[in-house]
């Protein structure tokens, strides 16, 4: 292992995984536990991935510190699901529902709800080419949830306060691309939800957690696929679940642990964003931010260079540097660095010192 050349992944999703999560899956890969087979071939309803799933549950408990009247569950369909199953589960015949829209994956949901029912738009930065959070949200005392991205991985703006709903509104959080990427308090919550294939896993599981009194809301007579207390009371073993997904996410919980937990996890991603955002405002304007500093992202960093020409050099230059994954997304362009959990800090200062360098030939 000891010359392996590994890429500097600065992909949105899927995202970096640590090395020694890959190696004991690696070194797994075979004979899972001396069961003589892979978790890919076990049984979903052995005594092996009974163990596997628990666990992660457990770590996953430890490290966000969920309270017990939570349920954790393991789902599949990515976060693009829940903002359908969000509404089916949690808006009543009639009732109305309230989203902040801040970026591309907070107006994808709201979309999705409404063609199920009422929607409300309590704020929208769409206008301000959502560089921000927004100051004033106009609420509904009565709407049966306020739901909120966390993190839009796109344009790069995070929340790191939570949104006050009116009393007895739930909050529900879409935190896709911030999920275990510092503690947070799980009690404000009604329901979170992430796709595990930024920070937490690779692609194929979708980690759902959610308040016991908002599953008994769950109206009779859903799909049984999309029917949040079914599966919430088969222990997400309803069906086949992504077995596969699951225990890798599991090692990437005892990893996390490993790294001294959120609080730690925290540090580290404050200080790779640290050094990326100082380079881009140190460069007297040849890199430009596009998030407002208050909302900047820990986890997704977007810029753009004085031409789309330069970014396109740019990004063939540093892929040559093996910085791989920097080109923006296709709906916004530019670049955009994403340094979740597993990216390291040599990643970043690699990185740094790439803009740096690739200023003084281009600039």
């Amino acid at each position: 292992m000891s010359d392996l050349k590994r890429a500097y992944n600065f992909n949105p999703g899927p995202g970096a995984l640590p090395l020694e999560v890959l190696q004991q899956a690696q070194a797994e890969m075979l004979d899972f536990k001396g069961t003589g087979m892979s978790v890919m071939e076990i049984s979903h309803r052995s005594k092996e991935f009974e163990s596997v799933i628990q666990t992660a549950e457990a770590d996953l408990r430890e490290l966000l510190a969920i309270p017990a009247n939570y349920k954790v569950m393991f789902l599949q369909g990515g976060a693009h699901l829940q903002f359908t199953m969000i509404p089916m589960n949690l808006r009543a015949a009639g009732a109305s529902a309230d989203y902040i829209v801040t970026g591309t994956w907070s107006k994808t949901a709201i979309k999705e709800a409404q063609k199920l029912g009422a929607t409300r738009t309590a704020a929208n930065t769409e206008a301000d080419g959502f560089k921000g959070i927004p100051a004033t949200l106009d609420l509904d005392p009565n709407a049966a949830y306020l739901h909120y991205t966390s993190n839009e991985t796109i344009h790069g703006v995070e929340f790191f306060d939570e949104p006050t709903p009116p009393a007895g509104v739930p909050l529900v959080c879409d935190a896709s691309s911030d999920f275990i990427s510092r503690p947070i308090d799980v009690s404000k919550y009604a329901l979170i939800y992430a796709g595990a294939q930024k920070n937490a896993g690779p692609s194929g599981v979708t980690i759902v957690i959610e308040r016991d009194d908002m599953i008994e809301r769950t109206p009779a007579n859903l799909p049984v696929m999309l029917d949040y207390k079914i599966l919430a009371n088969s222990g997400s073993l309803h069906n086949t679940p992504p077995s596969w997904a699951i225990y890798m996410v599991g090692l990437v919980f005892q990893w996390a642990k490993k790294q001294g937990g959120l609080a730690a996890i925290e540090k580290t991603n404050r200080t790779k964003a640290g050094l990326i955002y100082n380079a881009i405002d140190q460069s007297g304007g040849f890199y430009r931010g596009h998030a407002k500093p208050e909302a900047r992202s820990l986890m997704n960093i977007p810029f753009r260079l004085p031409s789309e020409e330069l970014e396109d050099t740019f990004a063939k230059e540093a892929k040559k540097n093996n910085l791989i994954g920097l080109k923006g997304h296709r709906s916004v362009g530019g670049m955009r660095a994403s340094i979740y959990n597993a990216m390291t800090v040599e990643g970043a200062q690699e990185l740094v010192k790439f803009m740096q360098e690739f200023q003084k030939k281009n600039g």
